[in-house]
């Protein structure tokens, strides 16, 4: 694993005036990462934070943490990544993959061609998407066996079989997307 500390999810805001918060999830898990006890780190620093009480609302999760009693405490968390110890990570079924082991791996097409590399995946659509760094923009790869074909993790490598026009049509803006931390193609 390229990180020992794997990204859960991302505290919106507040949520109230009792310090709790709003957690956009970026995992596949979050009733098992956001259950009462579980420890969350703080991203870019060595504090843990404990769930005492949680709640899944329109895909997000309301959640209390021990010492968070107030709207300001809860603030100062806004933006903050949640993380959990790759070692905690569960092993997967085949054809599935963590996130965090498909961004960084070049994307080519079964005729060679370089596309660019994964940046992440942006999900929401039914379908999980790639997002390649492409030559002028992201490039929106559908992450199903018909379109990739071969995923070699050893080679870091994504071979995919796109329809015509796919590559083209679907370059878009740069741009910041989150994802949970797992995908099943």
């Amino acid at each position: 694993m390229t990180d020992d500390w794997i990204t859960v999810g991302r505290i919106v805001r507040p949520q109230g005036n009792r310090g709790e918060v709003v957690i956009a999830p970026e995992t596949d898990f979050a009733d098992e990462r956001f259950r009462i006890g579980a420890l969350l780190r703080l991203a870019d620093s060595e504090r843990t934070l404990v769930v005492n009480r949680s709640r899944e609302h329109d895909g997000r999760w309301i959640v209390e943490f021990s010492g968070i009693g107030s709207i300001d405490d809860a603030e100062a968390l806004r933006g903050v990544e949640l993380k959990i110890p790759a070692a905690d990570l569960g092993r997967l079924e085949p054809g599935g993959y963590y996130v965090h082991d498909l961004v960084g791996c070049r994307v080519e097409t079964v005729t060679e061609m370089p596309v660019g590399p994964v940046t992440g995946v942006q999900f929401g659509t039914g379908v999980p998407l790639l997002i390649v760094e492409g030559a002028l923009a992201e490039v929106l790869v559908p992450f199903t066996a018909a379109i990739c074909r071969r995923v070699d993790m050893d080679a870091r490598l994504v071979v995919i079989d796109p329809p015509d026009g796919l590559i083209e049509l679907n370059e878009t803006e740069k741009g910041r997307r989150t994802a949970p931390d797992r995908v099943q193609k």
